[in-house]
């Protein structure tokens, strides 16, 4: 058999169902053709194979590329000063109510173009992947309108052709009420199902449809309305849900098949016993856990108990998680959440590609998958997950490439 490239002398996490923990393999090899792995596993079992390149990786670990499956990060500004409030005592609740937090985003991000949009999000995009990330998703919700909703899509999508990252997109017009429709959500509402949701579904802008199930943001109701517009288009959903309250947004996501329900402080168990029966994942984000000083940690004993998948992501956004570092991420986790260094490296690869409905084609190191390589100089995966502000990455490959 003949191949592009094959990396040995390596130490594999494959995430390969069937093999326990991460599925180590101590003398491991891979090969990939065409962009594709055609072999993972151990050089004892490697068949014969020309290979136009040969990569010594000395010992080194391979992970799957990692997924960074919740980001916000196409945006224009900072909320630097709003952080300053915060360090004074006012809360995220203070904050969005005077009009600051997500609003005054929308101001910065309905004024700037697409160009420099792409300026200002390619730095922290170039952060995530100089630590390993291969896939990312990108939500919009800084313009909730028309224009700069599809405008935030398309400058998601031009990353992908600037860069070697795969990016999936979800629309998040239900992210607040806009300035505009302050004394009309009915009339909002129908803007994002009417109009908006059928525009980004013909263009291919989004892969999924997002919302914020929240006392500050939409009912349960509300985001009912939304998830069944998407879901007429043949769009899958998600949701912002429990991150300061239960409005049973768990329940909510998992009765609409989500792929994922992302913060979920508050979630109660009628919740998570309905995600883990509709396979929904949950993500967890240690990052504005930190940033808003919460308190209640998520019930992570609990999605244990039920089988409930978990993935933790950055979510990098100007407001509650200015954040571009999934290896903080995992020590975050490990800390704060008390997740182990399995349920973190999971977390960030094969996890977090089952939370974007990606799993097919990444996440994990399998024949048949895209070649999505993390390259590590470290022997052993909590390496990974216990230094802060070190980047072992060795290097990445997107596609075979790299």
């Amino acid at each position: 058999m003949r191949c592009d490239r094959l990396f040995f002398n390596a130490r594999l996490a494959t995430l390969a169902p069937g093999r326990p923990g991460l599925g180590l393999i101590e003398k491991g090899a891979i090969a990939a053709s065409g962009g594709r792995i055609v072999y993972s596993g151990p050089v004892s079992e490697l068949p014969a194979l020309d290979a136009a390149e040969r990569v010594d990786c000395e010992g080194r670990l391979i992970t799957p590329g990692l997924v960074d499956c919740h980001t916000h990060l196409v945006y224009a500004g900072d909320r630097a000063r709003e952080f300053e409030m915060r360090l004074k005592g006012a809360s995220y609740e203070d904050i969005a109510r005077a009009g600051g937090g997500i609003v005054s985003t929308v101001k910065a991000t309905r004024e700037a173009s697409q160009d420099a949009l792409v300026s200002q999000s390619l730095p922290r995009l170039d952060a995530l992947l100089a630590e390993g990330v291969t896939t990312i998703e990108i939500k919009s919700g800084y313009g909730l309108d028309v224009e700069t909703e599809i405008k935030q899509l398309r400058v998601a999508r031009r990353l992908s052709k600037l860069r070697e990252v795969t990016v999936k997109t979800s629309y998040l017009g239900a992210h607040a009420l806009p300035p505009e429709f302050k004394a009309d959500r009915k009339g909002y509402l129908d803007k994002i199902c009417d109009d908006v949701i059928p525009a980004v579904a013909a263009e291919k802008l989004a892969d999924a449809v997002d919302g914020f199930c929240e006392g500050i943001a939409f009912s349960v109701k509300e985001m009912k309305r939304v998830f069944s517009a998407a879901q007429a288009h043949g769009l899958p959903v998600k949701l912002h849900a429990d991150q300061l309250s239960n409005l049973h947004g768990a329940k909510l996501a998992a009765s609409f098949g989500a792929l994922s329900a992302d913060h979920l402080e508050y979630a109660d168990e009628e919740g998570i016993a309905v995600m883990a029966k509709a396979n929904t994942v949950a993500v967890l984000l240690p990052g504005a856990f930190y940033f808003i000083r919460e308190t209640k940690v998520p019930p992570v004993d609990m999605f244990r108990h039920h089988g409930v998948p978990m993935a933790i992501a950055t979510d990098c956004n100007p407001g509650s998680s200015p954040l571009t570092s999934l290896l903080l991420v995992m020590s975050m986790a490990a800390t704060f959440f008390r997740m182990t260094v399995d349920e973190c490296v999971a977390g960030v690869t094969r996890e977090a590609a089952r939370a974007l409905g990606y799993l097919d084609a990444t996440g994990t190191l399998e024949a048949g998958k895209r070649c999505d390589l993390a390259i590590w100089d470290v022997e052993h995966p909590a390496a990974l997950v216990y230094r802060i502000g070190f980047n072992p990455l060795h290097a990445r490959i997107h596609g075979g490439a790299g």
